[in-house]
């Protein structure tokens, strides 16, 4: 028998991202609340606990199963959760954070980051001029990313690495963390961005379906490719890939 997946947090460091959204007792009361009738293949949750800010889950363990999953897969999956929820996030679900939240924290450690940013040997020149456009201006772009749509449940964080397939091809979506209520298509902005190869863009945008808005929601989320990128070792193949991805961005809003 396999043991459960134990993930446990101490309380968030006062004034950091994920203490300014509650990010680890969201996702207890995720788990607790929404989890039962998401409406997409989640871990099943075994134990939720909250205790002054120190969260601890025990949660079924899907460590047999393959990581990650198909793009277009992956794609349809959100549109299936996006449209579930369109509409019907009520008073229940108080606690649910909205778009741009976090904003102008987020901007200030942009535009600290930014410098190291733009001495990376990797950035295309495209990618350098995209970057230079968002310091001082992501609160705009977050505010913009959240009228990119109708309000729906998001995940948050729908990259392929918070994915794992089954052996009979089931999907499932794990790490919880950035719950909130949003417009889809910031989720399947960030699914693009994060992780699929651009020559796959086209085929996963039109698995998606209705993609009204992604123009509006990609400059928000390639600023969380560009914190990703800073946190790759220079000229690794996976800071390139992020590089490609971004520039991919770019292009799309042009």
């Amino acid at each position: 028998m396999i043991e459960p997946f134990v993930k446990r947090r101490g309380p968030a460091t006062p004034g950091s991202i994920p203490d300014v959204l509650q990010m680890f007792v969201n996702e207890v009361r995720f788990y607790r609340e929404v989890a039962p009738i998401v409406g997409v293949r989640v871990p099943a949750c075994i134990r939720a606990e909250e205790e002054a800010g120190a969260t601890l889950l025990l949660l079924e363990n899907l460590s047999e199963w393959s990581p990650g999953a198909e793009p277009l897969q992956a794609a349809r999956l959100l549109d299936t959760l996006h449209a579930r929820w369109e509409g019907r996030i009520d008073d229940r679900w108080s606690w649910l954070r909205p778009p741009a939240a976090a904003a102008e924290l987020v901007g200030h450690m942009f535009d600290a980051t930014w410098p190291s940013l733009e001495r990376r040997p990797e950035c295309t020149s495209t990618v350098l001029a995209f970057g230079r456009r968002l310091v001082g201006r992501i609160p705009e772009a977050d505010r913009l990313a959240a009228r990119s749509g109708p309000e729906t449940l998001v995940h948050g964080d729908a990259s392929l690495r918070n994915m794992r397939t089954s052996p009979a091809g089931e999907v499932a979506f794990l790490d919880w963390e950035d719950v909130g209520i949003g417009p889809g298509v910031y989720d399947l902005a960030w699914l693009l961005v994060s992780s699929v190869d651009r020559h796959q863009w086209k085929d996963t945008i039109a698995a998606y379906g209705d993609t009204t808005g992604l123009r509006d929601a990609l400059p928000s989320a390639a600023a969380q490719g560009f914190f990703s990128l800073a946190d790759t070792p220079v000229d690794s193949g996976v800071a390139l890939a992020w590089v490609q991805r971004i520039e991919e961005a770019a292009r799309r809003i042009r």
